[in-house]
C-alpha cells in the first residue's frame, strides 16, 4: 500500500527532500539536455562528483573499464586507487589507439569506455563515432567527458556516445564562480546514475544551479569568442621562436587535427604549449603575464594560465611527472573573452622576458 501510494503521488517529483533535487536544478538539467540533445541530464556538485558516481553506478563489482593515457589527474587517481577496491580493473590506451581498444574489448568483458575528448592537458581527440560503434558491438557503454569541447563545439551523443559528461564549473558556468558537474544521456542510464546519486549526496544547491543557468545565457557568445581567440593565438604561439611546441586541435600539427575538423565545429578556448626553457624559465614567463589569473581552472570569462608541473602535479617528482608527459615547461592557457590584441600583446611581452 505504501509503495503504491508513493508511486501514485509521484513523490519522487515533489522535491520532498533537498538531496533529491529542486525546481531550479531541474531547469538547469533541462537546458543542458536541450544543448546536448539528450533525453535526460543529472546535475551534481562538481565534475568529479559526476565522474565518480557514473563509474560506480554503471560498472559492476569485478568489472573492467577502458580509459585513456591523457586525462584529468583526479579521474586517473580514482580509477587507479579507488575502483580496484571494488574489484574493478582498468586498461589505459592512447586516445588514438582504436586497435588497442578492440584488443581489450576482445580480451575482457568491458563495461565502459570512459575518456575525455579533447583530453586534459594535451587536447587529444578520440574518434567518438568509431569507438562507439566498436564498443557497442561488444556490449560496452561509452561515456565522453566533453568539458574542453563544450556542448556547442561537439555533440558526443549524436556521434554515438551513450553519455556525455561535463565539469560545468568550466565553460558551461563560464564565470569562475561556481562548482557543478552534469551527465547527459538516455533516461534509462541517467536514472541508474541518479538513483546512486540520491544515496551518496553530492547535491548541487539551488543558488549554484541558478548561476549555471545564468552562465548558459551567454555560452554561445563566450565560446565563439574563446574559439576564435584560442585558434589565432595557437597559430601565433606555434610561430614564436621561444615556444617549442603547441597542442591545439585546430592546428594542422595536432595528431588528430583531421578528426577534430570532422567531429567538432570549433576547437575550444584552451591552448597548451611548451616554452623554450626549464621550470624556472617557465615560472618567469607565467609570472610576467599581466592579464590571466594563475589558477588551475579554465573556461571562464577571465583568462587563466596554469603551469601543471607546479600546480596539478606539484607533488610528483620530475621523473614521475614525465610518465604522464608533463614537462617542466608545459603551460595550459585558457583564453577568456578579453580583446585578442590585448592578450596577444601580453603573451608576447611575457615571452620576451625569457
Amino acid at each position: 500500500m505504501g509503495a503504491s501510494l508513493f508511486m501514485l503521488e509521484k513523490r519522487h517529483k515533489s522535491f520532498e527532500y533537498g538531496r533529491y533535487g529542486n525546481p531550479t536544478t531541474v531547469v538547469a538539467e533541462e537546458k543542458i539536455s536541450a544543448l546536448e540533445g539528450a533525453e535526460s541530464t543529472l546535475i551534481m556538485a562538481s565534475g568529479m562528483c559526476a565522474s565518480t558516481v557514473m563509474l560506480m553506478a554503471l560498472v559492476p563489482a569485478g568489472g573492467h573499464i577502458v580509459t585513456t593515457t591523457d586525462c584529468y589527474r583526479k579521474t586517473r587517481i580514482f580509477i587507479e586507487t579507488i575502483l580496484p577496491k571494488m574489484g574493478i580493473s582498468a586498461t589505459v590506451i592512447d586516445p588514438a589507439d582504436v586497435d588497442g581498444l578492440e584488443a581489450v574489448l576482445n580480451k575482457n568483458k568491458v563495461s565502459l569506455f570512459f575518456t575525455e575528448s579533447p583530453t586534459n592537458p594535451f587536447l587529444r581527440c578520440v574518434d567518438i563515432e568509431k569507438v562507439s560503434k566498436l564498443c557497442h558491438s561488444k556490449g560496452a557503454l561509452v561515456c565522453i567527458d566533453g568539458t574542453f569541447a563544450t556542448p556547442l563545439n561537439q555533440k558526443a551523443l549524436a556521434l554515438g556516445a551513450d553519455l556525455v559528461l561535463h565539469s560545468a564549473t568550466k565553460f558551461i558556468g563560464g564565470h569562475n564562480d561556481v562548482l557543478a558537474g552534469c551527465i547527459s544521456g538516455s533516461e534509462k542510464l541517467v536514472t541508474e546514475i541518479r538513483t546512486l546519486h540520491h544515496i551518496l549526496g553530492g547535491t548541487l544547491n539551488p543558488n549554484a544551479a541558478y548561476l549555471i543557468i545564468r552562465g548558459m545565457k551567454t555560452l554561445h557568445l563566450r565560446v565563439r569568442q574563446q574559439n576564435s581567440t584560442a585558434f589565432r593565438m595557437a597559430e601565433v604561439l606555434e610561430a614564436h621562436p621561444r615556444v617549442r611546441c603547441v597542442y591545439y586541435p585546430g592546428l594542422p600539427s595536432h595528431p588528430e587535427h583531421e578528426l577534430a575538423k570532422q567531429q567538432m565545429t570549433g576547437f575550444g578556448g584552451v591552448v597548451s604549449f611548451e616554452v623554450d626553457g626549464d621550470l624556472m624559465t617557465t615560472i618567469k614567463f607565467v609570472d610576467a603575464l599581466k592579464i590571466p589569473y594563475i589558477a588551475p581552472s579554465f573556461g571562464g570569462c577571465e583568462s587563466i594560465v596554469d603551469q601543471p608541473a607546479i600546480m596539478s602535479y606539484w607533488d610528483l617528482s620530475q621523473a614521475e611527472r614525465r610518465k604522464y608527459g608533463i614537462e617542466d615547461n608545459l603551460v595550459r592557457f585558457s583564453f577568456g573573452v578579453e580583446d585578442l590584441e590585448d592578450l596577444k600583446a601580453d603573451i608576447m611581452q611575457a615571452l620576451e622576458t625569457i
